[in-house]
């Protein structure tokens, strides 16, 4: 990558719990950051972290080399595409941090080559703590040339960045990450509450735990874990285990697990089940 390539002014759309401390990253290390969230009330914080504002979606296109897309959802990052095709200048790299299908990545890639604009995805996995130490890990599907642009930009924000596959392999790589973390995290939950109701101490069993074949990321970081996004991030596994043609029994049964559990804060003390 030339000096000319690089990547000097980035777009994010979406300036959430994730967003925004990776605008605050990006900022921080001397790139012009440019951001823009339906929520105009974000605005005084975007710019307190060094970024500026832009009132809508096509401002913030016209003005940036790369976009790091943050909304929620499938329908939500397709009618954004639909709006800014035809805008974004030709070279500009849109990055989906969203965690949506790999089909639908794959759909919007080919729809913006003709506008001669990449389209990658680049799902982010260790949450928001990680995003506000910039330490995430980042997983990038798309060609090896944009990847090599992307990386300072994820470099940013992110301690470790894994390039998977093609276009479509960050989301594959991040549903087999979600897969196995909740799963973690509903094992965690049942053996710390068999341990309490055997009157154990778990806060002492879980550093015994730690150093066991029983070590898991989510048990070193137990009261910390959110719930916010488990049932839709195993849905999409389900969605994409069904259009492979094979069975996820145990993905199954824990989305459901899920859902019973997501009101639960998991704090060491509360082990209802």
């Amino acid at each position: 990558m030339t000096a000319a390539s690089a990547v000097k002014t980035v777009g994010v759309i979406g300036a959430g719990r994730m967003g925004q401390p990776i605008i605050g990253h990006m900022a921080r290390r001397g790139l012009t950051v440019i951001a823009h969230d339906i929520d105009e009330q974000k605005r005084g914080a975007v710019e307190k972290l060094g970024a500026g504002w832009a009132a809508t979606p096509a401002v913030l296109a016209e003005r940036c080399e790369a976009i790091l897309v943050c909304v929620g959802y499938d329908r939500e990052l397709r009618e954004l595409m639909d709006a800014l095709l035809g805008i974004l200048p030709r070279g500009t790299i849109v990055a989906v941090l969203s965690t949506v299908h790999p089909r639908t990545i794959r759909e919007l890639a080919a729809a913006a080559k003709p506008y001669g604009v990449d389209l990658v995805d680049t799902t982010v996995a260790r949450g928001g703590r990680a995003a506000d130490a910039g330490t995430l890990l980042a997983f990038i599907g798309g060609d090896e040339a944009v990847v090599a642009r992307l990386t300072p930009v994820l470099s940013c924000f992110s301690a470790d960045i894994a390039h998977v596959g093609g276009v479509g392999a960050a989301q594959v790589a991040k549903a087999a990450n979600n897969l196995v973390m909740w799963a973690c995290l509903i094992a965690d939950h049942e053996a710390l509450a068999l341990s309490t109701r055997f009157g154990i101490d778990v806060d002492r069993l879980r550093q015994a735990l730690l150093i066991s074949s029983a070590d898991n990321y989510v048990l070193r970081h137990w009261g910390e874990n959110t719930m916010a996004w488990a049932e839709d991030d195993m849905e999409i596994v389900q969605q994409m285990a069904h259009e492979a043609g094979i069975g996820l029994p145990q993905a199954g049964l824990n989305r459901e697990l899920c859902r019973t559990l997501k009101p639960k804060r998991f704090k060491l003390d509360e082990y209802g089940v």
